[in-house]
């Protein structure tokens, strides 16, 4: 028995949100401030009978509350709504059948779906109710309350609590909201079907000195232990063990305290023989552990405190002992069965943990997972794990098709599972692609899942120079500086359109830097060969193609022939950036102009340079020499990564030229670039040679928001 599907309407940025579940482990990621902590918290106040606050509900959810106020309604057409909660629960043949045979609605056997709505609404009476209240509340005052500033403190004696098992269609795989049956009136519990405990990510974890936070968990770990039979032998010793302490204590005590006793029994108006008063060692009845535990750190055959240990190791000391703790209370009393559903929430593990530790965290937690709920009487339940996590690490060691990308549209999150993209790629005949997607997510770049803007590039070149070139962008123009922006660069080679599904899944904006790589058709070529019998007009040819690329006519470029559905020059020659911003069409699967999209690609154009010659460069390096010539000539002893240096004096070799036999390793012409360059007066730094500018232009495009 497991939770397939949690749907959330109205709250907080949950408006109207649908998230699927694993069997085991669920994988929750995205951006800050896009939902996670409000799966948690929701789950936990509808399950564990929280409080609702007036700020749980969504932004929109409170515009439509206003208008309903001034509306005029009848109870036919008025339907309670609220904060919602929907969860869908997956049974099999093999489940026991005691606990959720009430809530069950339909006894189709292949109908295995039951579906719990919690419901924190407001009724039609409740509604007139506080459209009456709230007016009177106003009659006569200096300063008018909004409706919200009035529901801030009152919302609870409008609003009530609603547990439901509602119909569901297997066919048309969709529940009959009309169609319910009313848990509470019926004298339904839910504790013996779900159980759900959850680790926040705000830990009570520090290494200041008077710190025990680990070893408070101990004694709690015990409180747990003592309550059921997985831990008899052990825990009987230990009470006989405080039985015999007892009896010995309370015969130090008798001298110790004797004096004072003495003069008890002086004052005290107390006959000879009658009563006498004694002080007794009760550790047997008292919680012993309870401040009175400490955890160390073993080192050289000595005992050092727990704060002398780093945050992260005791974060996740800190974590294992609060998942003993949640499993226990899973467990529950001897007298009392675990519940059918057991659902765990760890919140950010990865907190103050080391790369290395959070890949042992998370490849170790499905063993406990897959272990489920075993208790020594045998009752055995399964356990679902919910972890939510920022950390690139935790994503790269998962299994994908564990991971559900959350995603923020303004008011409203969506959830999405990573296993549809692939399903996505299988279908277009692409499952190669997604084999490399993976693999290089994987070992790469599982940051793009938290990051808010991407920039693929091509290789080693622009790797080491694009940060630089957007420290420039940062010093010219200081509103929202690119640096301060979170910003992943990926290296994509000349593949940047594999990653185009995984763009659109993630709906990050996306600049791709790339190169326009101009040639010549075959015909072309062949026009060229016919050409040469004469040695005058093949000489004017070649000098032709090599300076402006002037017999090129399509770009060999596959991410521009991907993305722009062309191969024509002439589609991409004095385009500006506005004209090629891209959104993928939905029914379409296409990538179409759009100034209000997501993505745009980057490449050479004609440029013009200080000395006034206008020329198309067709790789990086080519742009680079044609606006930074000087720039090189005049540190030439300074880049020995490039061969024939003097050709930067030669004024009979052009661009082409320079990019063509002078580049011998790109990196580290790169590398020489950052070391050559200048800081000016004014504290900018870079000032000694010119970016690109389809560069410069991409970057200022993906610098805005």
């Amino acid at each position: 028995m497991k939770i397939k599907k949690i749907k959330v309407k109205n709250y907080r940025l949950l408006q109207n949100f649908s998230i699927d579940l694993e069997d085991d482990l669920s994988l929750v990621v995205g951006k800050n401030n896009c939902g996670k902590t409000s799966l948690l918290s929701i789950l936990d106040k509808f399950l564990n009978h929280g409080l609702f606050s007036f700020n749980d509900f969504n932004i929109d959810f409170k515009k439509e509350l206003e208008s309903k106020i001034g509306e005029i309604i009848t109870k036919e057409d008025y339907s309670p709504f609220g904060i919602m909660l929907k969860i869908f629960i997956e049974y099999n043949g093999e489940d026991d059948y005691s606990n959720i045979g009430k809530l069950m609605m339909d006894l189709d056997p292949d109908n295995k779906i039951i579906v719990l709505s919690f419901e924190y609404i407001i009724t039609f009476e409740s509604l007139e109710k506080l459209k009456k209240d709230f007016a009177e509340f106003n009659n006569g005052r200096k300063k008018v309350l909004a409706l919200c500033e009035y529901l801030h403190e009152n919302h609870q004696d409008y609003f009530e609590i609603i547990e439901k098992t509602v119909a569901y269609s297997n066919l048309e795989e969709k529940e009959d909201d009309s169609n319910f049956i009313d848990l509470k009136k019926e004298g339904i519990s839910l504790d013996s079907v779900i159980s759900y405990q959850y680790i926040k990510a705000d830990r009570d974890v520090s290494n200041k000195e008077p710190d025990k936070s680990l070893s408070s968990l101990s004694s709690q770990i015990y409180k747990n232990l003592e309550s059921n039979d997985c831990q008899k032998e052990a825990i009987v010793k230990f009470k006989d063990t405080l039985c015999d302490t007892d009896a010995e204590l309370g015969g130090i005590y008798c001298d110790i305290f004797k004096d004072v006793l003495g003069r008890v029994k002086k004052f005290g108006g107390i006959k000879e023989n009658e009563t006498i008063v004694k002080i007794t060692s009760t550790l047997q009845h008292k919680n012993l552990l309870d401040g009175n535990t400490t955890v160390v750190y073993e080192h050289d055959s000595q005992n050092l405190p727990e704060n002398y240990n780093g945050l992260g190791y005791m974060n996740l000391i800190s974590m294992i002992f609060e998942i003993e703790i949640k499993i226990n209370k899973f467990k529950r009393k001897d007298s009392e069965k675990p519940a059918d559903i057991n659902l765990l929430f760890i919140e950010e593990p990865e907190a103050h943990t080391h790369p290395q530790m959070q890949y042992i965290f998370i490849n170790n937690i499905k063993e406990i997972l897959n272990s489920g709920i075993v208790r020594e009487d045998g009752q055995k339940r399964g356990l679902q794990c919910i972890i939510s996590t920022h950390s690139s690490h935790v994503v790269s060691e998962s299994n994908y098709n564990d991971v559900k990308y959350l995603r923020r549209y303004g008011n409203r999150v969506m959830a999405k599972n990573l296993k549809d993209l692939e399903k996505e790629y299988i279908t277009d005949g692409e499952e190669q692609n997604f084999k490399f997607l993976k693999q290089y997510l994987t070992l790469h770049r599982a940051e793009l899942f938290f990051a808010d803007k991407a920039i693929f590039i091509e290789g080693d070149t622009e790797r080491i120079l694009v940060p630089a070139m957007m420290k420039k962008i940062d010093q010219e123009n200081l509103s929202n500086p690119l640096l301060s922006q979170n910003i992943s660069i990926v290296e994509t080679g000349a593949y940047s359109h594999i990653f185009e599904k995984f763009i659109d899944f993630i709906g990050i904006k996306s600049l791709v830097i790339t190169d326009i790589d101009s040639a010549m058709t075959i015909e072309k070529m062949n026009e060229l060969k016919e050409a040469e019998t004469n040695n005058d007009l093949k000489k004017k040819i070649r000098q032709k193609v090599k300076t402006s690329d002037i017999n090129a006519t399509i770009t060999t470029n596959e991410s521009l022939k991907f993305f722009y559905y062309s191969e024509k020059l002439e589609d991409f020659k004095d385009k500006f950036i506005d004209d090629m911003v891209l959104k993928k069409d939905a029914s379409t699967k296409k990538w179409i102009k759009n100034k209000d999209g997501y993505l745009v690609c980057v490449y050479q154009n004609s440029e013009t340079n200080s000395s006034g010659v206008s020329y198309w460069a067709r790789s990086f390096e080519d742009s680079f020499f044609h606006l930074n010539r000087g720039f090189i000539e005049n540190k030439k002893d300074n880049f020995k990564s490039l061969k024939n240096i003097k050709y930067f004096s030669d004024l009979s070799k052009d661009t082409y030229d320079l990019a063509k036999y002078c580049v011998d390793k790109k990196s580290q012409l790169a590398i020489e670039i950052l070391l050559n360059s200048e800081e000016g007066g004014d504290g900018k730094k870079f000032t000694n040679w010119e970016t690109p500018d389809y560069i410069k232009q991409g970057l200022l495009w993906l610098k805005k928001d």
